[in-house]
Formats: C-alpha cells, sequence, structure tokens
C-alpha cells in the first residue's frame, strides 16, 4: 500500500492539493512522486495531448536512478536508440574523424540511455496517469497566492484553489513569468541559434549522427533508427539573440536561409526541407539561471528554473532528479517555505554543476573560429583512437538520491467538503 493510499483512510484528513503546468518531462515525474507521497494532483498541459516522437534525450547519471525507482527502466531500455557513430566532416564535406558518441558526450555505453523525448514522456505519462488528474489543452491564465493557497484561473474558463503550484513548463515557463517576472531576468544566452526539422532519410544513415562544420556553422543529420526520415538540425553562432524577430516562421527560415547561404555539402537541400518542415522548430541555445526556485507557494521544476541547454545534455537528467527532490522535499516537510527551501538547498549544487559543463560541449561541437576549428578537428583525431571511457562525466551522477520520509501530504486543521 502506497502513502496515497493509507491517506485516503485517514479520518478528518485532506490531501493536499497541487497543480503542476507542464506535461512533457518533470511535470509527469513530478506528478508520480507527488502521488506515490499522498498528494492530490493536478497537471495542467496547454498541448491537445502528449506530444509523439520528438528528438533523443539522454537519462544517465543519477537520472537512471530515479527511472529506476519509478519502475519505467526496463520500458526505457526497450526504447533505447544506440546511437552507434558520430561523424565529424570538414567545411568540403570531407571526414574528419568517426568516433563512438559515448566519448563526446561523456556518457557510459552500455549503461545510458537515449530515447525519443515522446517515449520518455510517455512512460512518465502512463506510470501515473490513473491516479493523477490531466487537464489537457489548458494553461494557468492568472495566479493569486493567499495565505491559505493558490487561486488559479484556467485560459478555458473557470477557477480552482490549490495548496501549492509548479510551473515546469520549460524554457520558457509561462507560469515563471507571472510570478517570477520576465524572463529576460533569468535568461542566459551562450551566442547560438538553432533550426530543428525532419526530412526524408536519402542518406542511408542508421542509428548514426553526421555533423558538418564551418566556423561559426553546423549541419547535422541525426538518423535515431533505419527509417524513412532523420532530425535535421542547423545551428549557427550569433551575438545577440534578437528573440523578438524570431516569433514568425518564416523569419526563422529567412534568418538560416541568409546565414547557410553558400554552405557546401548537403546543407542546399537541407535549407530546402526546412522550408517545407511542418514541424519546425527553432530557437536559441540558452540556460536559465535564477536566485531561487520558489516565490510563496509557487515553485519551478527542470527547464522552467534550471535549463542546461542541449549542449550539457542534461535537460532531462536535471529535470527527473529535480522532480524527486521537489516532491521528496514537499513530502517530509509540512511547511512549504521549508520544503522548497530544502528542494534548493539539496539540488542546486547538482544543477550548477551540470550547467556549468557548457564551455567543454559546445567548443568541441560548434567552434566559432578557424583556429578553433582546426584545433577541434586535431582533438577529434585524438578521441577517434582511444577507447571509451568505462565511467562517465562525474557531474552526471554527483547526487546520490536520498530516501525521503513522507509525513507531509495532509493538510493539518482542514477537512473535505
Amino acid at each position: 500500500m502506497t502513502p496515497a493510499d493509507e491517506l485516503r483512510h485517514v479520518p478528518g484528513g485532506r490531501r493536499r492539493t497541487v497543480l503542476i503546468s507542464g506535461a512533457s518531462i518533470a511535470g509527469p515525474a513530478l506528478a508520480f512522486w507527488l502521488n506515490r507521497y499522498g498528494f492530490a494532483v493536478t497537471v495542467v498541459e496547454k498541448a491537445g495531448a502528449l506530444r509523439a516522437g520528438g528528438y533523443p534525450i539522454d537519462v544517465r547519471g543519477t537520472a537512471l536512478d530515479v527511472v529506476r525507482r519509478m519502475g519505467i527502466l526496463s520500458q526505457l531500455r526497450d526504447a533505447h536508440i544506440d546511437l552507434r557513430r558520430l561523424t565529424f566532416l570538414d567545411e568540403g564535406g570531407a571526414e574528419v574523424a568517426s568516433i563512438a558518441p559515448h566519448t563526446v558526450t561523456g556518457g557510459v555505453a552500455g549503461a545510458d540511455l537515449e530515447v525519443r523525448r515522446g517515449a520518455l514522456a510517455d512512460a512518465l505519462h502512463s506510470a501515473v496517469r490513473d491516479d493523477v488528474e490531466f487537464l489537457f489543452d489548458d494553461s494557468i491564465d492568472t495566479l493569486d497566492q493567499h495565505r491559505h493557497g493558490v487561486d488559479v484561473t484556467f485560459r478555458r474558463g473557470g477557477g480552482r484553489t490549490f495548496d501549492l503550484v509548479v510551473g515546469a513548463d520549460g524554457l520558457h515557463s509561462h507560469t515563471r513569468g507571472l510570478v517570477f517576472g520576465p524572463e529576460e531576468r533569468f535568461h542566459r544566452y551562450l551566442g547560438y541559434c538553432f533550426a530543428g526539422f525532419t526530412l526524408p532519410n536519402t542518406f542511408g544513415l542508421v542509428r548514426e549522427t553526421t555533423l558538418w562544420n564551418a566556423p561559426g556553422r553546423a549541419a547535422v543529420l541525426y538518423a535515431v533508427g533505419d527509417g524513412d526520415d532523420v532530425h535535421g538540425f542547423l545551428n549557427f553562432a550569433r551575438a545577440q539573440p534578437a528573440l523578438d524577430d524570431f516569433h514568425n516562421p518564416e523569419v526563422q527560415r529567412d534568418l538560416v536561409e541568409a546565414v547557410f547561404a553558400d554552405a557546401g555539402w548537403e546543407v542546399p537541400g537541407m535549407l530546402a526541407a526546412m522550408r517545407a518542415a511542418d514541424d519546425l522548430f527553432f530557437d536559441v541555445v540558452s540556460q536559465i539561471r535564477m536566485p531561487r526556485w520558489a516565490d510563496g507557494r509557487v515553485a519551478l521544476v527542470g527547464d522552467a528554473a534550471y535549463a542546461p541547454s542541449f549542449l550539457t545534455g542534461q535537460g532531462s537528467g536535471l529535470a527527473l532528479v529535480g522532480a524527486y527532490m521537489l516532491a521528496g522535499s514537499l513530502a517530509a516537510e509540512r511547511d512549504h517555505t521549508a520544503a522548497f527551501a530544502a528542494y534548493e538547498r539539496e539540488s542546486r549544487p547538482f544543477v550548477t554543476l551540470n550547467q556549468d559543463l557548457v564551455g567543454t560541449g559546445d567548443a568541441l561541437l560548434f567552434p566559432t573560429t578557424a583556429r578553433a576549428l582546426k584545433e577541434r578537428n586535431a582533438l577529434l583525431r585524438g578521441l577517434a583512437a582511444t577507447p571509451p571511457a568505462a565511467e562517465g562525466r562525474p557531474a552526471h551522477a554527483a547526487l546520490v538520491l536520498p530516501e525521503f520520509a513522507p509525513t507531509a501530504a495532509l493538510s493539518p486543521g482542514r477537512t473535505d467538503g
């Protein structure tokens, strides 16, 4: 019997209510643990349904322990992509080096997982969908905190009061904007923009990635299997993010085409595919760095609080670990202020260590000058002759998950009805 089952039979008890905004990775993971600890959880998601497919994401180090404790590790192992080769090309399209992917990512072959984002989201949702309320095609419109809870109005109408609210709604978190202020206060731009899309696999790629580089520009073809499509990425350095100019997809396409107009290799075909793609995703490469992750009865988790950027490969890992730590802290502390403080105190060193991985991975993958590119290529040739490491980067497993005593899921002094 779980703590949630036990609490249903406590005379006069009312389960504390939590609204989570976002149903991608951090949100369902948090919902799973909060429900396990006895909280009454609602998840609101602006999309009409779970997003299927998606780009590959990594689960390694401490995050592997989280999914193991959730009971979904075997399901994710079945969905493992098992990328086998990473090939780097020079500006003329000639091969520079072909290496094992873990040599670059700092992961551990045979231990780490790489799955489509949709596969992880589906596993998380399946683990909790029968026990948690999901509201799809809706979102938070307003929040009003007071002594006894948070009054929430929803975009589709109506309002409810929750004991706590958690924003798990990503890099451009709406919840964060409502409570903590504009994104610009916390946004750390890392100097790159990128466009992602799918295109036909006419390249014969199977479970491999090919990366073409010129100074300040990169084109990537990523085949997660032997299917008909591959993921395409066009990444480029840019001094200023100019976010206000990038809301229009046509402006985004025009910008990318201008940057890569004289590029060779397969880039002209990728640009044509990008122009026709119906799944174009354009954004800047950035992190979220916040001095605090909670305000009153509202907290943030995952990318909403501490997006590390794809350059670290740790976005999903931090989301999973952060969800575990936040839920456990709330279960162990009856006072939400103390719980949020414990969550941040115990999690921030791990988050910061992984965010600080930027500065190594970016220099290797996306050099911005001819000299840096030449040095990178020399390094890659050396790595190609080096066996993959038996252990991953220390940052990936720097946090040992604590055990939490679930004692605080009931709201004292209040009853149902």
